[in-house]
């Protein structure tokens, strides 16, 4: 599981380690970028979320040099490179890239050769790799054997053994365990800790709300929204409550209804039984309703407190329609 939930201060400086401006790259008739701006600055794990077909890939692709644009202008550490920027990025495809009948070490071998490191300098990041991910115990064994976690955790040290100075990261925990998800959330952490941009895309909404600083969200290639998390849930669905009680009283649920049209009006009774209410300020609201319940004569037997979170967001920005 991921870090849990808080506010971060990002580090690095003033300026954006990537910069975007303008950003279109069309597919045929579909536009996968649409005028896309979007920064990214050091020290700093960016999410970037959409449903499927949003341009996220394409996106990280055009970062990474890997999809010429139609229009505008990637810059990368301030400089506008034309063609693979694989020595100023690092990059982690959803698909593994790696060589399965390869040990371990033979893939990082053969990944630091690819990012024009080598001799000494090549074995002391190797050797540095294996003790960060954790598999220096099985260096020697083939990839195919690993988990699906070791092999994910691999997948990321081939793309950092040059240390870019950005990573761009597309659903780097797919298909791992609780375990080996903490694992690689620990690892890239200590990346951002070390000044390195990270863009981290991903559809499990759990991990990117409690372990990136900054999100963006997009959708037909374009922004529709960026910021905390507490910043865009207020923007958008708003910071409220959604109360549920589940109460019990002499007269049943008639007269628990009645007592409460004066002591606590904010209660309203639905269709499943349970009584509910909408908070705007939970500190100062639930108080005041619970103690209503007390006047009243009833009993809590059950109550559920649910605030918005990012999945609210991302319903209300993208809606409830099905993509594939």
């Amino acid at each position: 599981m991921a870090p849990s939930r808080r506010e971060r201060t990002p580090r690095g400086g003033a300026e954006p380690s990537v910069r975007i401006r303008g950003a279109i790259k069309a597919y045929g008739d579909r536009r996968a970028l649409d005028g896309l701006d979007l920064e990214l600055r050091a020290g700093e794990w960016t999410g970037l979320i959409g449903p499927n077909g949003a341009g996220k890939t394409t996106c990280m692709m055009a970062i990474a040099g890997l999809v010429p644009l139609d229009a505008g202008e990637v810059e990368v550490e301030g400089r506008n490179l034309r063609g693979p920027r694989a020595k100023a990025v690092g990059w982690v495809p959803q698909d593994l890239a790696l060589y399965t009948q390869l040990s371990g070490l033979e893939n990082l071998r053969t990944f630091g050769t690819f990012h024009g490191v080598r001799g000494a300098q090549r074995r002391r990041r190797i050797e540095w790799a294996l003790e960060w991910t954790g598999l220096a115990a099985r260096a020697k064994d083939r990839v195919a054997t690993y988990s699906g976690g070791m092999q994910r955790r691999l997948n990321i040290a081939c793309a950092v053994l040059h240390r870019p100075r950005t990573l761009l990261l597309d659903e780097p925990t797919v298909g791992v365990d609780p375990q080996a998800r903490e694992r690689i959330f620990s690892m890239l952490g200590q990346l951002k800790d070390d000044g390195v941009a990270l863009l981290h895309s991903s559809h499990e909404l759990g991990d990117i709300e409690s372990s990136c600083d900054r999100l963006i969200i997009l959708d037909r290639g374009r922004e529709l929204a960026s910021g905390t998390v507490s910043e865009i849930i207020r923007s958008t669905v708003g910071e409220g409550a959604r109360l549920k009680l589940q109460l019990t009283g002499v007269g049943g649920l008639d007269a628990i209804e009645s007592a409460l049209a004066t002591s606590a009006p904010g209660l309203r009774r639905g269709a499943g039984g349970h009584f509910e209410a909408d908070l705007d300020n939970v500190v100062t609201d639930l108080p005041a309703l619970l103690s209503g319940v007390s006047d009243a004569g009833a009993e809590i037997s059950g109550l559920d407190l649910r605030t918005p979170g990012l999945q609210d967001v991302f319903l209300q920005l993208t809606g409830r329609g099905l993509r594939e």
